[in-house]
C-alpha cells in the first residue's frame, strides 16, 4: 500500500520493459474502487478510452516513449472506505503508427439507435 492524505497529488508511472525500442505505451483507462476484487459496482473513473473524467487527472511528458506518467488528487469513497484501489489498462503500440490506438487520444464511443 501507498499512504497519502486526501487531496494530495499522487504521481504514477508505468514502464514497458522490452528489447524493442520502437514501442509506445498509452494510458487508456484507469478506474478506482474501494474493493480490490470489484471494479464494476462502486467505481470512480479517472480516464476512460483516453478521455479524462477526473478534473485533477494530468498526464506528464516523458522523453522515453515506453514510459507513461500521470497524476491525480487522492480521494476517498464517501469517507466510508479506508482504501482506494486503482486498475489501469494500458495499450502498447508501434512508434509512429498513427493509425494505432496510442495516437488516437480520447475516443468517444456513441451508442447508435438500432431502430426498427
Amino acid at each position: 500500500p501507498y499512504y497519502v492524505d486526501l487531496n494530495q497529488n499522487l504521481f504514477l508511472q508505468a514502464s514497458l520493459h522490452s528489447s524493442d525500442p520502437n514501442l509506445v505505451v498509452f494510458v487508456d483507462t484507469c478506474v478506482a474502487s474501494p474493493d480490490p476484487t470489484n471494479f464494476r459496482t462502486l467505481t470512480y473513473e479517472l480516464i476512460r478510452s483516453g478521455c479524462v473524467k477526473d478534473p485533477t487527472y494530468s498526464s506528464y511528458y516523458s522523453s522515453d516513449s515506453s514510459v507513461a506518467r500521470f497524476a491525480f488528487n487522492a480521494f476517498s469513497f464517501l469517507n466510508r472506505y479506508p482504501s482506494v484501489y486503482l486498475q489501469c489498462e494500458l495499450v502498447v503500440c508501434r512508434y509512429n503508427d498513427y493509425s494505432s490506438r496510442c495516437y488516437q487520444g480520447c475516443v468517444s464511443r456513441f451508442k447508435r439507435n438500432a431502430g426498427s
